[in-house]
């Protein structure tokens, strides 16, 4: 079977870092550890892959560390922090993923890059922002913090409250290019973590903003920009359902853009949840207004719209999602 020459996975964050743990790097090697072996036969058998990844919880933690240690270490700015996420998110795949690969004796040279992300400045989002970052507050600290630094404060439920940032739309991966040439060469490559450092154009060069951008909507725009043929969504379910947790629950094997969309509008998949990937897959597959990839030398010819697909499927179920075994897959009208 054809398994497409360039293939975009996206690994959740919460994959990398489960409910209930700790957040050790011993804890998220070894659930890397299973994202990386059902990656393995797709790279064995020469696909050109690019790994994406969520960093919630991960960003989360140093955002806590940083209220922690305030007093003795300045705090660094949301961007920043996703910087170093992505720094250390990325290293734990390069070194899980290799001694995957080795084990198979299927050797790939394997970089990750730290990746930007453009957004609008004018982005509706920033006006409303409705995403939660950072530790809990008791509510005269929250109404400290929104006085004292501008932030926007929401109540979180049980007397408890959280800053809020915005989720803009993402526009452009800045690094696109360089990981069209690395795929060339045949380079394993972990890019657009946590959907990429979020950053403005300004005054000629990139500003980094206070925001987070949705990692499954920032992995279709990269798997767009690369030509990629297939993104492969990594989730904590073998298959997307419609009525979940009722008694008319019906896992879906295939779906078009346009049944994806109407189940969306249909309140299916909400928005904390499945939503986001629905919407990403509605992304990629979806004509697009730029110019053709084949355009770009370092990409080679894209592939013909009626070839593209998403499939959402488990952790480990990224190699036999891509022989069609599993998962559920959606494709054009």
């Amino acid at each position: 079977m054809n398994l497409g020459r360039r293939i975009v996975i996206a690994i959740g964050g919460n994959a990398i870092l489960a409910d209930g743990q700790r957040g050790t790097s011993a804890e998220q090697l070894a659930n890397l550890e299973v994202a990386c072996a059902s990656i393995a036969p797709l790279i064995r058998a020469g696909v050109n892959v690019v790994i994406t990844h969520g960093n919630g919880p991960q960003v989360g933690n140093i955002l806590v560390q940083n209220e922690a240690a305030r007093a003795e270490v300045p705090p660094q700015p949301l961007d920043v922090c996703g910087a170093q996420s992505q720094g250390s998110l990325g290293y734990l795949i390069q070194q899980t993923l290799a001694g995957v690969l080795g084990r198979r004796k299927a050797g790939r040279d394997i970089l990750a890059i730290v990746t930007q992300t453009v957004v609008s400045p004018d982005d509706p989002a920033f006006r409303s922002p409705t995403k939660p970052v950072g530790p809990f507050y008791k509510e005269a600290e929250a109404q400290a913090l929104s006085r004292d630094r501008g932030w926007k404060m929401a109540d979180v439920g049980k007397r408890r409250f959280r800053r809020v940032v915005a989720s803009p739309e993402p526009l452009e991966i800045v690094e696109k290019g360089m990981v069209r040439r690395l795929m060339r060469q045949g380079t394993v490559v972990v890019a657009a973590g946590g959907g990429g450092i979020p950053v403005v154009r300004k005054d000629g060069g990139l500003a980094g903003v206070e925001a987070v951008v949705d990692k499954d909507l920032a992995s279709a725009t990269l798997a767009r920009d690369v030509g990629a043929d297939t993104l492969i969504i990594l989730t904590d379910i073998e298959k997307v359902a419609v009525h979940f947790g009722t008694p008319e629950q019906r896992f879906l094997d295939r779906m078009t853009v346009s049944e994806a969309r109407r189940f969306l509008r249909e309140g299916h998949f909400p928005p904390g949840t499945m939503g986001p990937k629905i919407e990403a897959a509605i992304r990629f597959l979806s004509p697009r207004k730029e110019p053709a990839l084949e355009n770009f030398a370092e990409a080679g010819p894209g592939p013909a719209r009626t070839q593209l697909k998403v499939i959402i499927t488990s952790l480990k179920g990224a190699g036999d999602a891509a022989l069609g075994r599993t998962g559920t897959v959606i494709t054009p009208d």
